[in-house]
């Protein structure tokens, strides 16, 4: 092993095991940020003062839409992966599409898949759409904070050779000591970004329907683009034209748009004001 590298911790990614039935980190994951996701959701929908005047969502809403998104989230996620990171082999194995428990989720693909969640639910119930995206941007960051943390549990989506003191030798990406992207970005599209949004909130950004939208949007694209700097591509894919990765081309789109709903944002007056 190389001098400047620290050895992988042992950790099981199976969390839970009985019998033949096996509960993941990885899925943990997803249920404790969903379960966050809905804590904090009500309590910011109750919380008049933020929207400068009557929320337009109640905490009932919030309730109900939590199972929209978690469809949204997974049925996205998956299909996301399918079309962006290997359609050529679900194509000649289809079946493989529903095998979620190996793993293969695709980001973008899950915010697009939450995005027509909200769009439905907030459709049917006559909610705004920006300010129920505004909701979902303030509480994502904590559920890709926990997604990348069950990552590096994993071992997976590991970084690109490196010979700093912290680089880690991953069990299953060969001898070299490598970045832990992983924590990189758990550390920039959760931590950083979750601090950025909730102060946006508390300084009165929800009376600006879409500006915290677009900020996470934005935020988590420049996040996404500078992580991949450290990120090892993947494997069937590798590096794009100009060194440009897959996760980099999907996230370029995000930032226009997100500076998009920003400056329309702040172009209407915010609600409350006289």
């Amino acid at each position: 092993m190389p001098l400047l590298a620290l050895p992988f911790p042992a950790f099981d990614p199976i969390a839970i095991s009985i019998g033949p039935f096996a509960i993941r980190w990885y899925a943990l994951a997803y249920v404790a940020g969903i379960l966050f996701a809905w804590w904090l959701a009500r309590r910011i929908a109750a919380n008049q003062a933020l929207w400068g005047g009557r929320s337009p969502i109640k905490p009932a809403d919030v309730d109900d839409v939590i199972a929209w998104c978690a469809l949204g989230i997974v049925a996205g996620g998956r299909l996301g992966y399918v079309l962006f990171y290997g359609p050529a082999y679900f194509a000649a194995h289809p079946l493989e599409i529903f095998v979620l428990w190996r793993g293969g989720m695709s980001f973008h693909g899950g915010f697009l898949g939450t995005i027509v969640a909200l769009l439905l639910f907030a459709r049917a119930r006559g909610i705004p759409l920006l300010s129920m995206l505004d909701l979902a941007a303030i509480v994502t960051p904590v559920g890709i904070f926990l997604g990348r943390i069950a990552n590096f549990i994993n071992g997976e989506l590991w970084g690109r050779p490196a010979d700093v003191p912290w680089a880690f030798v991953f069990p299953h990406a060969g001898p070299e000591p490598r970045h832990p992207s992983q924590l990189y970005e758990a550390g920039m599209e959760g931590v950083l970004l979750f601090t950025i949004v909730l102060i946006a909130a508390r300084a009165g950004a929800l009376k600006r329907p879409g500006a915290i939208g677009g900020l996470f949007v934005a935020g988590y694209g420049l996040a996404r683009i500078a992580g991949e700097r450290f990120r090892e591509p993947d494997a069937h894919i590798g590096f794009l034209a100009g060194g440009l990765t897959m996760g980099m081309l999907l996230s370029l789109p995000m930032v226009l748009a997100g500076a998009i709903a920003i400056v329309r944002a702040w172009r209407i007056p915010p609600t409350g004001a006289a």
